[in-house]
């Protein structure tokens, strides 16, 4: 039967609404697509979700696979082009040296001729800071995006740490012979330049049986920055008293010389006459051994002691003899190597 009248522009009207429904769910559609693919580059292959992928690494200790990341290797031609040491060691870039990596959110990106700036925001260690990241396109996988680093995060910390050839860095230990250029012959003073991962938490200290040192808070937050560090380690007690027990046994082997004059040592007795018979030596007050630095090694600071000598005298007018028993002050100074096989060389001499 023929749709009446009435019937023909209702159908029509219900029609032209459900081609309007359609056309909205498609733009709603298209709309959810576009912003569905907007989270994605963003969250995934952005110059932001690369850098975040990146810290993420660091933060789960990861740093092998962090070296890995396009743009943070370095080489030595890399190193010599940003003005950085090309000796710096890469004992640092390992997991046993990393501190925690916290709280990282990207805070900022600005793209400048083709450069992207990321600016992440994190907790390193203790220590709340920020980094700006250079980003640049790589290539492409496909539909998605590639990237690296255009300006490698790594940095150099040059560490200079006088009076011990062993520190520890977050608890990893390191001797300098192991990291310098020079190995066995490295200079106890030199600074040692390590390469270092931007972020990152570095505590640096010398605990050793024979020095010891408070430790020293670093952070590298600038990427393919020189960040100088030094301090001086301290003698332990246990140390102190080594080198205080070696003093007074060179003393009281001096004390076994029966001359007035004992070879080597800093102390003697000088008379006019003729002596009956050799003298006895012995140390009454042994010296307070103090230690001050000096170059690579240390120096012990100039300190007064009192030896003992008794002795029979003859007099050379009228042959008399006079029994001497007095006390003979003198001072001291001295010097304490710590040698290559940790041995100690102390060497003590008088001083005036």
């Amino acid at each position: 039967m023929e749709p009446t009248q009435d019937e023909r522009p209702a159908r029509r009207r219900g029609l032209a609404f459900d081609l309007t429904a359609l056309a909205v769910v498609g733009v709603l559609l298209i709309g959810a697509g576009v912003a569905t693919v907007g989270s994605l580059y963003r969250s995934l292959y952005s110059p932001s979700a690369f850098v975040a992928d990146y810290l993420d690494l660091l933060a789960a200790g990861r740093a092998a696979d962090a070296l890995l990341v396009p743009g943070v290797a370095v080489d030595s031609v890399d190193l010599e082009a940003a003005g950085l040491p090309t000796t710096a060691s890469e004992a640092l870039l390992r997991r046993d040296a990393l501190a925690p990596l916290s709280d990282v959110e990207v805070v900022k990106e600005v793209e400048e001729d083709g450069i992207h700036y990321v600016t992440v925001s994190y907790t390193a260690g203790t220590y709340e800071s920020t980094t700006t990241f250079q980003v640049e396109r790589l290539g492409q996988i496909g539909p998605a995006p590639t990237w690296t680093f255009a300006q490698s995060p790594l940095a150099v910390i040059e560490l200079g740490v006088s009076g011990s050839m062993q520190f520890s860095v977050n608890g990893f230990q390191i001797d300098k012979r192991q990291v310098s250029p020079d190995g066995a012959d490295a200079d106890p003073l030199a600074p040692v330049p390590m390469l270092a991962f931007s972020p990152g938490f570095y505590s640096i200290s010398v605990d050793t049986p024979a020095m010891q040192s408070p430790g020293v808070a670093v952070v590298s937050d600038r990427p393919q920055a020189k960040v100088p560090v030094g301090f001086q380690a301290e003698p332990t007690a246990q140390f102190m008293d080594v080198v205080q027990r070696n003093v007074e046994t060179f003393l009281a082997e001096c004390a076994t010389q029966q001359v007035l004059q004992p070879t080597g040592c800093p102390f003697g007795f000088y008379v006019r006459n003729r002596i009956v018979a050799p003298p006895e030596w012995s140390i009454t007050t042994q010296p307070v051994v103090t230690l001050v630095p000096d170059g690579a090694g240390w120096a012990i600071e100039r300190t007064q002691a009192v030896a003992h000598i008794d002795v029979d005298i003859r007099s050379i007018f009228d042959g008399s003899v006079t029994r001497l028993s007095e006390d003979v002050p003198f001072f001291l100074r001295g010097s304490v190597t710590i040698l290559p096989d940790d041995t100690v060389s102390i060497a003590v001499a008088p001083s005036d």
